[in-house]
């Protein structure tokens, strides 16, 4: 069995091809069979004004692809250019990182990698 597989929360919210789904009142778990749907957990999104550093622009970025914004080699282009601003520990190393990510248009992955160096390095970020 192929697919994306979600495991929602009671009531989580979804953006999927850009319409907002809620699940109901118990937790769910759904497999989406269609390649190329857009899909962004909610709660993983960030705000466009949050995006106030370079690590956090390229992971706005990401969301953009993921969400179906932003068409990926436009994305994948603002993406590589925010984090040639980033002069934090590691930047080397994430940058080699996320362009490894954005080579394969993993925009999810971009976002879950930047998420936890966003989350390891606040002071710098």
């Amino acid at each position: 069995m192929a697919g994306l597989i979600l495991k929602l929360r009671p009531h989580e919210e979804l953006l999927i091809n850009g319409v907002v789904v809620e699940n109901g009142d118990h937790k769910a778990r759904l497999r989406v069979k269609t390649d190329g749907a857009h899909i962004l957990r909610l709660r993983d999104a960030m705000k466009p004004e949050d995006a106030t550093t370079p690590l956090k622009r390229a992971y706005y970025v990401a969301q953009m692809a993921v969400a179906g914004q932003l068409p990926n080699t436009i994305a994948a282009d603002i993406a590589r250019h925010a984090l040639e601003k980033y002069a934090g520990p590691g930047a080397e190393e994430t940058r080699r990182m996320v362009n490894l990510r954005l080579a394969k248009n993993e925009f999810y992955k971009v976002m879950r990698y930047l998420g936890e160096v966003i989350a390891a390095e606040p002071a710098f970020t």
